[in-house]
Parts: structure tokens; C-alpha cells; sequence
């Protein structure tokens, strides 16, 4: 498999990293749309979220989680973050692992692009 955020996981590649556990893995975007733009994966790949089944239940909130402590840490959590998966090439997705974005410190607007 040719996956860059695989190879991210595996320290094949580097990348800015901001929080890591047994299960996730959290690194700086590299095309920030915020201030603030982490992104935040598992290290089990899984490609979209339309793959997720129950038996990844506890790993989505150990994402959720993760997303959560980036804020605090990064001090966005209080005025405001918003968090981000794209499913797909029309919703966005350009890399087929799935992350969630992390985005904060400055306002947004509703509905996005």
C-alpha cells in the first residue's frame, strides 16, 4: 500500500508532530486553512469513513479525543474549533486514510466551502 499517511504512522516520512499514542497519531497540515490546522489519524488504516465498522468504535473517539487535548493544548477550545472529515473526492478527501481536521484560531463561517 502507497499511503502517505500510513508512512507518516510508520516514521517512513516526516512530518510536524503534535500528539501521539498507541492508537493515533496527530501532525501539522501541510496547506494550513487556519491558524491552527492539525490533522489528526489512526495508525490502523482505513481509507474512508464509510469503512468504519463497530469493531473501530473506541478508536473514533480515541480520535475525537485527541482533536479535543490539540485544542485545549493550542488554546482554541475555549472561543472555538471546528473538526473535519472529508468522505471522497467531492466532499474533499484527497488522501484515502482517514483523518480528521483539527481547525482554529480564527472564525468560520456557516456553510462551509
Amino acid at each position: 500500500m502507497d499511503c502517505i499517511f500510513c508512512k507518516i504512522a510508520n516514521k517512513e516520512i516526516p512530518a510536524r508532530l503534535v500528539y501521539e499514542d498507541d492508537l493515533v497519531l496527530a501532525f501539522e497540515d501541510l496547506n494550513p486553512q487556519a491558524p491552527v490546522h492539525v490533522l489528526v489519524i489512526p495508525k490502523k488504516h482505513i481509507s474512508t469513513s464509510l469503512e468504519i465498522d463497530s469493531t473501530d468504535n473506541a478508536l473514533i473517539g480515541i480520535m475525537f479525543q485527541a482533536a479535543n487535548k490539540i485544542a485545549v493544548d493550542r488554546n482554541i477550545a475555549g472561543k472555538g474549533f471546528r473538526m473535519v472529515m472529508n468522505c471522497n473526492r467531492d466532499a474533499g478527501q484527497s488522501v484515502f486514510h482517514i483523518h480528521l481536521h483539527v481547525l482554529g484560531g480564527r472564525l468560520f463561517t456557516w456553510p462551509p466551502g
